[in-house]
């Protein structure tokens, strides 16, 4: 028991959580409910850079676009807490992304696109070491900061409602970007919006009860409701392989239990981009 109250006083003093007003236990259920909520950029990050070609024509393996998106936020956050003693998550930008694959991508191949973004990595280094980075975001107006967070925010809710099956996007002949509309005719249909809702107003209720780990709690009961849920009624993907369209399906991926915990990951796309090397 000595030993246990020594190691969470050694905890506690080199990362000071007291002196911040939190516990360990805070900190852990905080830990894992920012995983849990920023555990979709493994999936939406390979989605968006995987879907776009380079001006070659060649595209990005799903799985080491996979494999680097979770070692990056592995790596990167890490060395947040560890070195930086700061209860910062870090992972890839969602619209940074997007950035890449639909408008540098489009111009260029992709060992320049990503050489691009290493040149803007190291040119946010040089503005951080030399303070001219604080003085560009002194500059912000605090409206627009505040804007740009939510924003963000109301992206990621908006993709969210996407795939959800709360919003549609209205189809048109030539299919291209038209505005967007309630569900298929007005008509909320499909168990992923049942379980979307019913996700949300569990995730409301605990937190209006004041319930700890109410977001956590909420995404881990809603993805086993999915999961269930889709292993007795079989729901199947919005679009399969055949490119047959089910309204009522899920949009990403197919809830499911899977075959294994754990997995073999893909490194292939480590260490093959730089200024001036080749795409393999």
């Amino acid at each position: 028991m000595a030993t246990e109250v020594r190691s969470q006083s050694g905890l506690d003093g080199y990362f000071h959580i007291s002196e911040r007003g939190s516990t360990v236990q805070r900190e852990v259920r905080g830990g894992l409910a920012t995983f849990f909520t920023m555990a979709y950029i493994i999936v939406l990050n390979p989605l968006i850079l995987g879907s776009a070609q380079d001006v070659d024509g060649q595209r990005l393996d799903l799985g080491e676009l996979t494999t680097s998106t979770a070692l990056v936020a592995f790596t990167m956050t890490l060395l947040m807490g560890v070195v930086g003693r700061y209860p910062f998550a870090i992972a890839a930008g969602l619209g940074l992304n997007a950035v890449v694959a639909f408008q540098l991508a489009a111009q260029m191949s992709w060992p320049a696109a990503m050489g691009v973004v290493v040149l803007e990595g190291l040119i946010i280094t040089l503005l951080v070491l030399t303070g001219l980075r604080q003085w560009v975001m002194d500059v912000i107006p605090l409206a627009l900061k505040q804007a740009i967070s939510v924003g963000i925010g109301l992206f990621i809710a908006f993709i969210g409602l996407v795939d959800a099956g709360i919003v549609r996007r209205i189809p048109d002949a030539a299919n291209t970007s038209v505005p967007v509309q309630l569900g298929v005719g007005s008509r909320l249909i499909g168990w992923p919006t049942v379980v979307f809702v019913v996700g949300l107003l569990l995730t409301f209720v605990l937190f209006a009860r004041r319930v700890r780990g109410a977001i956590l709690i909420g995404i881990v009961v809603t993805a086993a409701f999915a999961i269930l849920l889709n292993a007795i009624v079989d729901v199947g993907p919005r679009i399969d392989a055949a490119g047959n369209v089910n309204p009522a399906g899920w949009a990403l991926t197919v809830p499911s239990f899977p075959d294994s915990l754990v997995g073999s990951p893909d490194f292939g796309l480590l260490g093959a981009f730089s200024l001036g090397g080749s795409f393999a």
